[in-house]
């Protein structure tokens, strides 16, 4: 008994020290072009709607760094991770840390960011975020400044990861990002609205809602291939979207991958429901193996 113990308590201490401990990198050297005036403090909660942590009122961009664990071989393929949240907050678990620690195990160095977001004034983003939508076309409005802001945020994060590709074992030819919901808007501005070289050289986008003007956008000439996840029962009534923005990059030549489950909802992320979509990132790494960055 006391070996089996002993035992158990060695596989703990090395699952707890498999993923290297993560590292904060600021984006911006002083405050961030754009938002110099504002005053909120980032703060973060847990969420009582969304059944997890969340980080809200970001003033100050940061990366949040999950590299390679010694003893498994580098793919030299990076990730941005843009988590979801509605412009509001960022689901910081589910759409973040936890698909950066199981992809950092794979080989891949991952980065989760957090960008800008819409003040919050109380201290449940969640609940003002969805009192906000009763009037969707005023929330989108109203938050198109910050939108900007945050892809801006998108882009500094991969240029970011490029200039440092040498101090992370990176192949500058393999830096995507995966954004989801909101983080998707900022994922695809990356693609549709950057300079030529620093495009994303795939990207996936998760029950995502890109700005309508995106999809009046040519696509790159540069080849992107895209990876595209949502439910039909999502509650904020976005597959559609998801849709058009597979049609879109089907029609240009660009290679894209569609998985819309019948059941899943809105913001499933890494968590679990005991239904089909809880394997989607399985999916999603089969599609990365497909392309040559998971090998």
């Amino acid at each position: 008994m006391k070996n089996k113990i002993t035992l158990l308590f060695a596989f703990l201490m090395l699952s707890c020290t498999a993923v290297k401990a993560q590292e904060t990198v600021k984006l911006y050297a002083g405050k961030a072009p754009g938002s110099e005036k504002w005053t909120q403090k980032e703060a973060q909660t847990y969420s009582d709607l969304f059944k997890t942590e969340v980080v809200y009122n970001v003033t100050d961009p940061s990366l949040l760094v999950y590299q390679v664990p010694k003893g498994v071989k580098n793919t030299g393929t990076a990730i941005v991770i843009a988590p979801g949240g509605g412009f509001q907050s960022l689901s910081i678990n589910r759409e973040g840390i936890e698909l950066a620690k199981i992809l950092s195990e794979k080989g891949i160095t991952a980065f989760v960011l957090k960008y800008r977001l819409n003040k919050t004034e109380s201290n449940d983003p969640a609940k003002e975020m969805m009192d906000k939508l009763k009037d969707r076309a005023a929330f989108e409005r109203n938050s198109l400044a910050t939108i900007k802001l945050a892809a801006q945020d998108g882009k500094t994060a991969l240029k970011y990861v490029r200039d440092n590709a040498t101090k992370y074992g990176i192949d500058t030819k393999k830096v995507g990002i995966i954004g989801f919901s909101a983080g998707s808007t900022v994922a695809m501005e990356t693609v549709m609205d950057n300079a030529a070289n620093q495009l994303p050289d795939f990207v996936a986008n998760i029950y995502g809602a890109p700005r309508e003007e995106l999809l009046s956008i040519a696509t790159p000439e540069k080849k992107i291939p895209m990876f595209v996840c949502a439910a039909s029962d999502d509650q904020l009534k976005l597959a559609p979207r998801s849709i058009q923005m597979y049609t879109k990059w089907l029609d240009s030549g660009q290679s894209v991958e569609l998985h819309m489950y019948s059941k899943g909802g809105h913001g499933f992320g890494m968590g679990k429901q005991n239904l089909p979509v809880d394997s989607w990132e399985a999916r999603f790494e089969d599609w990365l193996r497909l392309q040559g960055f998971l090998n």
